[in-house]
């Protein structure tokens, strides 16, 4: 019996910036519905990776699917309009814009799906709150929780969040990963890039480590917990 075909996939990808070279032939993949984390120290690849999945930095060798459809060297416009929703790392929220603006400015009318302003809000109830404030206004962990608003107002299909709660308060860091529990319940697919380890394992599915611009290990929770020595030797610093 065959695999599924995959939501989205990178195959023996190469990739960098000009001359510098960051992904060595780099292979991964996430399923309709799965919860993948992607894990590794600072400057390991695991950005350029995002990068690369939404055509921000094109492959020198290998290729990038969705759904199997070839999207390698396809402008970032045309891969994120198959079903990719980007959380980018820093947020780059409008800062002059109202929370609501800025989540109006990402609706895509053309792609059905159940994101509104009203399930954004039933999500985050703080953004209802906040929605007449600009985006400067806003505290970290609420410029956050817009992020992830203006993503979901994609509709997409899979959800990508890079550094999801990097320099967060505990409280408000919990919050965003009891909200990716609740998308995760409602069968999004989510790849996650987080420091955080024993959250990370209690949403993901599965787990990649990244060292020097290559998979070192993937795996379920399961597995993950049971090597410790895996944690220590690639993800602390």
């Amino acid at each position: 019996m065959s695999e599924p075909t995959p939501l989205v996939a990178l195959e023996h990808v190469d990739a960098g910036y000009g001359e510098a070279r960051v992904l060595f032939d780099l292979s991964l993949a996430v399923a309709a519905g799965e919860v993948v984390t992607l894990m590794g120290r600072n400057g390991m690849g695991k950005s350029t990776t995002i990068k690369t999945l939404f055509g921000l930095v094109e492959p020198t060798a290998g290729r990038l699917t969705v759904r199997g459809r070839d999207m390698t060297g396809r402008p970032p416009h045309e891969i994120a309009r198959q079903g990719l929703g980007l959380v980018p790392e820093g947020r780059q929220i409008f800062t002059r814009l109202t929370v609501e603006e800025n989540l109006l400015a990402t609706a895509a009318p053309g792609r059905r799906g159940a994101w509104t302003l009203g399930a954004v809000h039933r999500l985050f109830p703080r953004l209802a709150e906040r929605r007449v404030n600009l985006g400067n206004q806003l505290s970290g962990g609420e410029q956050q929780m817009l992020a992830i608003g203006r993503a979901l107002m994609t509709n997409p299909d899979l959800l990508v969040l890079d550094e999801a709660t990097e320099g967060l308060a505990p409280v408000l860091r919990d919050e965003i990963w009891a909200a990716l529990a609740i998308l995760k319940g409602e069968g999004l697919a989510i790849l996650v890039v987080d420091k955080h380890l024993e959250a990370s394992m209690r949403l993901s599915d599965r787990h990649i480590v990244m060292e020097k611009g290559r998979i070192v290990w993937q795996g379920a929770s399961t597995a993950l917990a049971t090597d410790r020595t895996l944690a220590t030797r690639h993800l602390e610093l």
